[in-house]
């Protein structure tokens, strides 16, 4: 509590997270408008791969913004191929980049919901399949990034996603998120689908890290 009575809130480090639907970034004015960080959509499901990945993973290297990228998940389709496509795009997780990102979400199907067509049994086993096999072959713990209303409809007992990290979606102008309590602390929280910032055309998500620059680059040497 400061003397004036209002209270101190920790350090945070601002980042964005983009897919093809930004069109083309340019990552050097992005850095220069103060992003520390940016994660990109690599891929989704089995099969697709995001037209704009291999653009922004470079580009965000070569601006000097440290880089991560997720993986949309599609629980109806078999795990072993969702990891083949999301490693082939990405190739290798640098010493200097994020953790890899699992994206746990509603996944729109023509008829409805992919979850709905997976026993509840079976949703977190399946999840835990594909962090367990990207840690292995990309030698870094994935990130997981959900909401908390999402865990709680779609994920009985969620507790063995704890052993990940969090990114928390919640578009909130509170000072902190409100995240499943199965974690003791967010990592990364995004806070608006509708930033503006430099270098993108058009409005783009907003996120940010729980801790310094500093505790951003040690959370990648750990």
């Amino acid at each position: 509590m400061s003397s004036a009575g209002t209270v101190t809130l920790p350090p945070v480090t601002p980042g964005i997270d983009v897919s093809h639907h930004q069109g083309s970034v340019n990552w050097h004015r992005v850095a220069e408008a103060g992003v520390s960080f940016a994660f990109a959509k690599a891929t989704e499901g089995n099969s697709f791969s995001d037209p704009g990945f291999a653009a922004n993973w470079s580009g965000m290297k070569d601006a000097g913004i440290m880089r991560g990228a997720y993986h949309f998940f599609r629980p109806a389709r078999p795990v072993d191929a969702q990891v083949d496509n999301f490693v082939q795009a990405v190739g290798e997780i640098g010493e200097s980049d994020l953790p890899p990102v699992l994206d746990l979400e509603e996944a729109p199907t023509p008829h409805g919901d992919a979850w709905e067509d997976v026993p509840s049994d079976q949703r977190v086993p399946l999840i835990v399949s594909w962090l367990d096999a990207v840690e292995n072959k990309l030698g870094r713990r994935p990130l997981i990034y959900t909401r908390r209303g999402f865990v709680s409809l779609e994920l009985p007992d969620p507790a063995p996603l704890a052993s990940s990290l969090l990114w928390i979606a919640h578009y909130t102008i509170k000072p902190t998120p409100d995240f499943p309590k199965i974690w003791s602390k967010w990592t990364f929280w995004q806070f608006s689908e509708s930033g503006s910032v430099d270098g993108i055309s058009g409005p783009v998500d907003l996120d940010r890290f729980n801790g310094s620059p500093a505790d951003l680059t040690s959370l990648i040497e750990h």
